[in-house]
């Protein structure tokens, strides 16, 4: 069954939230990361999730804040010991624009040593990606987009499961109108929900070019999307988050709603 399997829902610098990444898993079990989060804390998510780090081949990184791409050097460590020990087969293929591909060299070159720098261009790859390229990645074709974001370059990425639903990821920023088009009538769509409607006057999302779960609903709504999966957010009132985010989202949403939890399982 396809499921994606939730390693983090919060926000940068939430304390008792992973950052938002998840691994896209196919009928076969091939496994795509798409984000690695801000640290090592990505090993024992991946660990916490039954999600084997030599069998993860293929990863998406959206854009090079610290929360979405630090990570990636914690899962290179990782698999230099497997590759080492003959434990890991094939290779590690990682997606992204081409703004990352300095960003993740650049990071690596000042904090590895060279058996870890060795591995690039022999063990590990770059695919770079621009706006609406379609790459094949564990038998799904993604297409590759750029969502406009405000703050530095961003891409997302759409889909066609095997199922015949339609998926799209979204990054960490609002859906903006010049994407429209290339969401209407998905059948999952995942967006960011920085906080409630109700709470904006308090933590002000806008000015850090984040969203509302209203406003996601909104939007979600007048696209004809089928599910919406609200992500991303603050971890005020972490007992009742999903509740509440729900609660604010249905008033301006039909659809099927989901405000995951670190390490949930949502089969698609």
């Amino acid at each position: 069954m396809e499921k994606i399997i939730v390693l983090g829902t919060g926000y940068a610098t939430a304390e008792n939230l992973f950052n938002t990444c998840f691994v896209l898993e196919n009928d076969k079990k091939e496994k795509l990361l798409v984000d690695t989060g801000g640290g090592n804390g990505i090993l024992s998510r991946l660990t916490k999730a039954n999600v084997p780090i030599n069998e993860i081949h293929d990863i998406f990184i959206s854009h090079k804040h610290s929360d979405h791409v630090l990570g990636i050097l914690w899962i290179i460590r990782k698999l230099e010991k497997f590759i080492a020990d003959n434990k890991y087969e094939g290779n590690l293929t990682i997606y992204c624009h081409s703004e990352l591909e300095k960003v993740i060299r650049g990071l690596c070159g000042l904090t590895f040593k060279k058996r870890f720098l060795d591995l690039f261009d022999t063990r590990i790859f770059f695919k770079i990606l621009e706006d609406g390229q379609k790459v094949n990645v564990i038998g799904y074709e993604l297409e590759a987009i750029d969502i406009c974001a405000k703050s530095d370059l961003q891409y997302g990425f759409k889909t066609k499961l095997d199922n015949g639903k339609t998926f799209i990821f979204l990054g960490d920023e609002p859906l903006r109108e010049p994407v429209y088009d290339r969401v209407k009538n998905v059948d999952y769509m995942c967006h960011e929900a920085f906080c409630l409607d109700s709470e904006a006057h308090i933590h002000t999302p806008y000015k850090f070019n984040h969203d509302t779960a209203k406003s996601a609903a909104e939007k979600a709504e007048m696209l004809n999307v089928k599910t919406l999966i609200l992500w991303h957010t603050r971890e005020d009132f972490l007992d009742k988050r999903a509740e509440r985010f729900k609660e604010e989202a249905s008033k301006y949403f039909k659809g099927n709603i989901i405000v995951p939890e670190d390490l949930d399982i949502i089969e698609l």
